[in-house]
């Protein structure tokens, strides 16, 4: 009856709520259960001292299926996920905030009182973030009685920063507009001579409705949006998005489906990180770094091309598997041959970066992210992993050929910028390695199976570790074949409330440096 140790301590806390448990398509194990609002806080407390971690927390708008409102939390533990459902009342949704327990939901949990007015009660910072100050406070875009295509009345209103007093601190205002082709975002240093004691942003200046814009649609017609999310991971967004249906419909794809989504996920992962090497010099003027990774990086976009027939791999994957098949094995020994001579042009760069002591001194203890900060706010990626939280969804939660081909896991333990250079450094030699095993058992057959009709209102998660860390992807089904409700958790999601907590101490002038360390996607949070 109890699948998981877990198990019998969750219905201890909960009598009377039904707990399913069940094999899952993606993970060893899902648990499913419905708890009353004044049990979730211990139910999240038991998880943390578990060592469970936040995947996601959704909110959904219910009230003309079940009556009220939804709010939905998604955890990883063990070898299992556990999603936990608290109903809401319909006129007035509030629930106990879980922030003060696991301080990794603070955004979601305020997105969804932005969103969908479900308000977390006793959150420590209930200001506004998804929606600016002229955005009417009564006005929730993700309830369903609020039109896609409507257009909202604007009002006045300030931006809200927290105030930073003293004798001689100054404030400097950076953006929303920058000098680089770059998305919006507002940045308000404040500062004590050339140090930075507190740095506060303000993001989520082009938000596109993806997730309104998918409910009501197809399943596969809202593929083309998941795919649109984010240019530099169109893969793994595409690809996480999916698994999501693949679990809801128990859907296993075949083996050849399996191995070329790890190709392509890899093949993304490479592109960015290469870029990256090159770019973190932007922040410092290392110009030889910057156009030897940028070189690098055009050589991997054009084995895209000819691998899939697209530079940034779009068109290539659905659910029930992919749509592309690999070229013949000359074509892809071939493209074998040439990876390995990019890996060694690229060990060649790294050295000569490594060598350069003025390089070494600019990165070295700036913009150190604390492994205890990383760990309690959810940092994910090649930033967390760089802080020494030991943490990878293609380990831990293997899908795709994970499970078939052999990598580490590299960590580093400072945290600062020089760890999450030398972080993207190692992870690009295990992509190198786990792309010629990939080629090499790819094996024949079939790239696709039929998804069958979905079950209306039942629901998923599907998930990747991307190039910037682990995308989550949430559905919901609606009737005929539809989704009811989407949401997107991205890992700049995750890794945007951190970076400001790595610039007080440093100066103004190692902000682009820090900031270029993490590489973060204003796209993924403006979905």
């Amino acid at each position: 009856m109890y699948g998981h140790p877990i198990s019998k301590e969750l219905q201890k806390i909960n009598q009377g709520y039904p707990l399913t448990q069940n094999a899952s398509v993606l993970a060893g194990h899902k648990i499913k259960t419905e708890i009353p609002a004044n049990k979730l806080l211990d139910t999240v407390t038991l998880l943390k001292k578990h060592g469970a971690s936040l995947l996601t927390l959704v909110g959904v708008d219910e009230r003309e299926i079940k009556g009220g409102f939804g709010v939905y939390l998604v955890f990883s533990l063990s070898a299992a996920i556990m999603e936990i459902k608290v109903s809401l009342d319909p006129d007035h949704p509030s629930y106990p905030s879980v922030t003060p327990v696991i301080p990794a939901a603070h955004w979601l949990e305020r997105e969804i009182k932005d969103w969908l007015g479900i308000v977390p009660q006793g959150h420590p910072d209930l200001r506004r973030l998804a929606v600016h100050p002229d955005w009417p406070s009564d006005v929730f875009p993700l309830r369903k009685d609020f039109p896609a295509h409507g257009e909202v009345p604007r009002v006045e209103g300030e931006m809200e920063f927290f105030p930073v007093k003293g004798e001689g601190i100054y404030q400097v205002p950076v953006g929303p507009i920058h000098a680089g082709i770059i998305e919006p975002g507002h940045f308000r240093f404040f500062t004590f001579g050339e140090d930075v004691i507190n740095l506060q942003a303000q993001l989520f200046y082009t938000h596109r409705g993806i997730e309104k814009t998918a409910e009501g649609k197809h399943f596969h017609q809202a593929a083309l949006i998941a795919e649109r999310i984010c240019g530099a991971c169109s893969a793994s967004h595409t690809i996480a998005y999916a698994q999501a249906i693949e679990a809801l419909a128990g859907v296993v794809i075949p083996k050849r489906a399996q191995y070329i989504r790890t190709i392509l996920l890899e093949m993304e992962r490479l592109y960015n990180h290469v870029g990256d090497i090159g770019n973190i010099c932007a922040g410092i003027g290392f110009n030889f770094a910057i156009s030897r990774g940028a070189i690098l990086r055009e050589h991997l976009m054009r084995l895209n091309m000819r691998l899939t027939g697209h530079r940034y791999l779009r068109g290539t994957v659905i659910p029930g598997g992919v749509k592309i098949n690999l070229k013949a094995s000359s074509e892809l020994s071939s493209i074998r041959s040439e990876l390995s001579q990019i890996e060694e042009k690229l060990c060649q760069l790294t050295e000569i970066m490594l060598a350069s002591h003025s390089l070494l001194d600019r990165m070295q203890t700036t913009g150190i992210l604390p492994k205890e900060t990383a760990n309690d706010l959810g940092a994910v990626g090649t930033a967390a992993r760089a802080s020494a939280v030991n943490r990878d969804l293609r380990r831990d939660l293997p899908y795709a050929a994970y499970r078939e081909v052999k990598f580490a896991v590299p960590i580093q333990q400072e945290g600062d910028v020089f760890c999450r250079l030398k972080q993207r450094i190692d992870e690009g030699k295990q992509s190198f390695a786990i792309l010629q095993q990939a080629f090499e058992q790819l094996p024949p057959g079939e790239i696709r199976v039929k998804i069958p009709d979905l079950t209306p209102y039942q629901t998923a998660i599907g998930y990747t570790e991307s190039a910037r860390g682990a995308n989550v992807h949430w559905i919901m089904s609606g009737p005929n074949n539809t989704l009811y409700r989407y949401m997107v958790r991205s890992a700049s999601h995750c890794n945007w409330p951190v970076l400001p907590l790595c610039v007080p101490g440093n100066i103004i002038p190692d902000f682009p440096l820090i900031n270029k360390s993490f590489e973060l996607c204003y796209a993924c949070l403006d979905r």
